[in-house]
């Protein structure tokens, strides 16, 4: 069996550029080897020293096979190997398991304001704004993705303290990227890991290895978590402000693991240990794939050794939705995180020959196209059955010329269809949605006049132009606008649960901002990403779950300077428990999808609520020891238990478990009824108020469901007391078996509302 490292894809809807065939040619592959680390002869000062020696003495290999050596994260190593060499290393006594490594595919200005984080957010923890700046300042974000932009402004260190000395990371130096000049006290580290990509990439790739980020990508995501604010940002006109991180007085610690083909496994342990190692407070990785079992999966593994030193760990979950069960990172130890809007638009409008007019979403940003001119408007105008998703080579360009050209969404990104559109001659793009994608809208920077629309208005005109005569069309744009409402909404590409890897883990945790979330951008790539995208701009407007999670990340940072105390765990459970379910129009949350009511499936606990999480008011804490325990309860054997632990002496012959892995400490709840129609769970909350309290509690479940709460009311006599409470869940007799229903548990008080969500889901449904 595989290590699992299963296809890792950038979690946000941004063109990227697949390899050519061809491109692997290396006669050896990267493998990453489980070793008994306890097991290491005494005349080894360092187990690096024994890795390199017993991968050459026993598989016979060169020195150089060796690509990294891991500590902190795995106990281990990475080597290009041959299937001779790794066979031979199979063998060894020392050795636990071989596993071949895979390269992996790539899958604000109004956000701060929209998570009031333009409000005094530090007198709800009980200290000042100019406390939590000075505390956040001794907060290190690190990020795992394509690197940095170090120019950006975004970056700036003007009037930061000193870096803390603690830190124990650096900055690479490499031919265009000088740590002299490049790094400073708002970027602390610049890494790049790329031996296993190497390895497999062709020898004749033009990239550089660098901490250089020239995909736009990881500069984006780094200044979401921590950027210093940055006054008139805008992506050519559009969200025009002042964007900052979510963290602004934090400090930045990049590591590229991410290249033109992808992510190596390899490289993203060898990246993870060093951050762990470095002392970064918060890890932020908008990376993911398909689920797999925790102790096959690279991120949970080394998430696993980054909790257990107080690491707080973000990931996105992923944007596969709205299908079910397309959930990715789902480690209970890991804030998985879904995306959903905020309440600012970028309208845009399509006038049909009939007279109707339709509102959809764009970025255009180029030479607005005659008023009131109607122009001709095409649908499938093309050589071959896929034209009409407007896929390159597809078209005519003697029936395209200019004329606007109606594509369906799908297959090829939505960037890349303009492009196509211009290149056969067309003067604009209409771009709709059809089933699988639904009302999702998701503005892009085009480089013709385009406008996407949901699927029932691309319904519409779909109908227009297949039965009128001579259809037509004119496209004009609006800008920006703000206070949208419905906001916020769940974005339809964020992936959802159910959870297959542990089904009494609720996932997704929660969502965050996003969709069209403008932050910094590289110098080397236009705003779409197409090579033949010559613009330049120092912001971007992308979406996506690689957006919302730095955004988590960078609030764990600001919780994590108001409360230097608190567990991941705690502070997880702080940003979940305060979460809102409710629009700004007084609604329940609402699926971008198809406009129904949103479940915990899309959106977890909810909408994350910055103020409210400084001053949670009681947390689910969870220890390392909890999860052991969680992961015994799993059947793991201590081979599978050891990938992820680390430590020979923990076995679960010999340690507790749960009788059931949803007895873990969690702040959710995910109740599968089976044979026994009777679930119960045991929860401990601790106070995390100065002061005692009381909390009454309220049960909400679905009908057919019965749920008890022993005891009904927690009395807390002063800060840090902790009370336990177990709830009893019953499915009554005789009712049906449905896919999945809804439910919470809240404990109350005058200050305090901490609610949990519960999903119900019956095995026999």
């Amino acid at each position: 069996m595989g290590l699992g490292f299963r296809n890792i894809t950038f979690l946000c809807f941004f063109f990227a550029v697949a390899a050519g065939d061809g491109e692997f040619v290396s006669s050896k592959k990267p493998y990453i080897v489980h070793m008994k680390r306890h097991l290491k002869p005494a005349e080894y000062s360092t187990h690096a020293d024994w890795y390199s020696e017993h991968l050459q003495s026993v598989a016979s290999v060169s020195q150089d096979s060796l690509l990294y050596t891991y500590d902190a994260a795995y106990s281990g190593f990475a080597a290009a190997m041959s299937q001779e060499e790794v066979d031979s290393l199979r063998g060894s006594d020392f050795v636990v398991g071989v596993y071949e490594d895979r390269v992996y595919s790539l899958h604000t200005t109004r956000t701060p304001q929209f998570l009031g984080l333009d409000l005094e957010i530090g007198s709800l923890a009980g200290i000042n704004a100019q406390g939590l700046n000075q505390a956040s300042a001794d907060v290190i974000v690190g990020v795992l993705d394509t690197g940095v932009w170090p120019e950006s402004k975004s970056f700036n260190d003007a009037n930061m303290p000193d870096v803390p000395a603690r830190w124990r990371g650096g900055c690479q130096a490499t031919p265009d990227f000088n740590p002299k000049i490049h790094c400073n006290k708002k970027l602390i580290g610049a890494r790049f890991f790329s031996k296993g990509y190497e390895v497999i990439s062709s020898s004749g790739s033009t990239e550089s290895p660098s901490p250089r980020d020239t995909d736009g990508h990881g500069t984006h995501t780094s200044s979401t978590a921590a950027g210093s604010p940055v006054g008139n940002a805008s992506l050519l006109g559009y969200a025009s402000g002042n964007a900052r991180g979510m963290a602004p007085h934090a400090r930045i610690a990049t590591y590229r693991v991410c290249w033109k083909s992808g992510c190596l496994g390899s490289d993203i342990l060898a990246a993870m240990d060093r951050a762990i190692l470095d002392g970064v407070d918060v890890l932020s990785m908008s990376l993911g794939g398909g689920s797999a079992p925790y102790a096959h999966d690279t991120i949970a593994i080394g998430a696993f050794a980054a909790m257990e030193r107080g690491i707080f760990v973000s990931c996105s979950a992923g944007n596969s939705g709205p299908g079910k069960s397309s959930i990715a990172n789902v480690a209970p130890w890991i804030a998985t995180v879904g995306a959903g809007t905020i309440d600012r638009d970028f309208p845009a409008f399509a006038t049909l020959g009939n007279g109707q007019k339709f509102t959809g979403v764009s970025l255009y940003s180029g030479k607005p196209m005659a008023q009131n001119k109607l122009i001709e408007l095409v649908y499938a105008p093309g050589k071959n059955s896929s034209s009409n998703l407007c896929l390159t080579g597809s078209l005519d360009p003697a029936v395209v010329r200019g004329k606007v050209v109606l594509c369906d969404r799908g297959i090829n990104p939505r960037v890349e269809k303009g492009a196509v559109v211009r290149d056969a001659g067309g003067v604009g793009m209409i771009l709709v949605n059809t089933a699988a994608n639904g009302e999702e809208l998701v503005a892009d920077s085009h480089l013709i006049p385009a406008v996407a629309f949901g699927r029932k208005t691309g319904d519409i005109i779909r109908n227009y132009v297949t039965s009128t005569k001579n259809p037509s069309a004119t496209l004009s744009f609006g800008g920006t606008v703000f206070n949208v409402k419905p906001s916020p909404v769940v974005a339809a590409f964020s992936s959802r649960g159910p959870n297959t890897v542990t089904p009494q883990i609720l996932k997704p945790d929660l969502i965050g901002p996003g969709v069209n979330i403008l932050a910094a951008w590289s110098l080397a790539v236009g705003p779409t990403g197409l090579e033949k995208d010559t613009r330049r701009s120092p912001f971007n407007i992308i979406s996506g779950t690689s957006m919302s999670c730095p955004h988590i990340s960078g609030l764990a940072a600001l919780l994590k300077a108001a409360h230097p105390k608190w567990s991941p765990s705690a502070i997880k459970s702080a940003l979940m428990t305060t979460a809102y379910t409710v629009d700004n129009s007084n609604s329940p949350l609402r699926d971008a999808a198809d406009f129904s009511l949103s479940t915990p499936y899309a959106h977890g606990a909810g909408y994350v609520d910055p103020h409210r999480a400084l001053s949670p008011g009681l947390v689910y804490d969870a220890s390392p020891a909890d999860y052991i325990a969680f992961l015994c309860s799993l059947r793991y054997t201590d081979e599978m238990l050891h990938i992820i632990v680390k430590r020979a002496n923990v076995t679960c012959n010999r340690y507790r478990r749960f009788r059931d892995p949803g007895q873990l400490n969690y702040p959710s709840f995910s109740v599968v009824f089976g044979k026994n129609r009777v679930v119960r769970y045991t929860r401990e909350v601790t106070n995390v108020d100065p002061a005692g309290s009381v909390y009454h509690v309220l049960v909400k479940t679905p009908e057919g469901v019965l749920a008890t709460v022993n005891p009904e009311i927690l009395e807390f006599k002063k800060g840090g007391d902790k009370r336990t409470f177990t709830v009893t869940f019953v499915s009554g007799r005789g009712v049906k078996p449905v896919a999945s229903s809804f439910g919470s548990v809240v404990w109350k008080n005058a200050e305090h509302e901490v609610k949990s969500p519960v999903a119900f889901s019956w095995a026999t449904a």
